[in-house]
């Protein structure tokens, strides 16, 4: 007949009890959680994709020949003929605009929008901003700083920009100045634009892309879990060969 092990002494005896099973109800709740946050990502991804790819054939199917749609000769529809057809387009079009004769036509369109007062000033703000984001050897948004915002004590993830323009920097009281984009959390499309002192911005070793996850989840999604979950993708790919 097997004995009991005795409980050491001076020892809980409660420390020493099997941990309880979990229940069936606890793990149905554990199995639908799982499948919400696999399944979740996926469908928010793929709606987002589909919605993207209907906008833009919506966009350019008024404007394409009829001919040029093969929907005209197959009985079902295929999605994503615009957005071959868009990006065919502004790949042509950057390369008409590297020619002379493209920045001849560019400029002539630009002078007689310069002429209009209203659609002037709006094409000259939406083209810097274009300039500005895609631009391959700019600076604006490639960095990530903390700055002492709402209050002082109290640190916020900021977005560096561009450096202050001359106009606006020899305004600026004391030494270099920089400008930053802090981003409201959940939504980084909004927030606060503001000028301050170079010393007053710390820059982190953070990605823009990481940044706006960290923002985006209210800190749930730090840049240690994602690089982890990198690692582990890429075991499994380095695996799976």
């Amino acid at each position: 007949m097997n004995q009991q092990a005795p409980i050491p002494p001076n020892e809980d005896p409660i420390l020493f009890a099997p941990a309880p099973r979990p229940t069936f109800g606890a793990g149905l709740r554990t199995w639908f959680l799982t499948g919400l946050i696999i399944a979740g990502p996926l469908t928010v991804t793929a709606w987002i994709v589909w919605w993207f790819i209907s906008t833009v054939d919506g966009m350019v199917k008024p404007i394409v020949p009829v001919w040029m749609w093969p929907d005209g000769y197959l009985p079902f529809h295929i999605p994503g003929v615009g957005v071959v057809i868009a990006i065919l387009g502004l790949t042509l079009l950057g390369f008409l605009a590297a020619n002379l004769a493209g920045r001849t036509l560019l400029i002539i369109g630009e002078t007689i929008l310069n002429r209009m007062p209203i659609v002037r000033g709006i094409y000259k703000s939406v083209k810097q901003i274009f300039e500005t984001v895609f631009s391959q050897d700019g600076t604006g948004f490639r960095k990530v700083g903390l700055v002492q915002f709402p209050a002082k004590g109290m640190w916020s993830i900021v977005f560096i920009s561009t450096p202050p323009s001359s106009s606006v920097s020899q305004h600026l009281p004391g030494g270099e100045h920089m400008s930053v984009f802090l981003p409201c959390t959940p939504n980084p499309t909004t927030g606060f634009y503001f000028y301050l002192p170079a010393a007053d911005v710390i820059e982190v070793s953070l990605t823009p892309d990481e940044a706006a996850k960290l923002i985006m989840s209210a800190g749930l999604i730090q840049p240690e879990t994602q690089a982890k979950l990198a690692k582990l993708v890429a075991d499994v790919k380095i695996a799976a060969k």
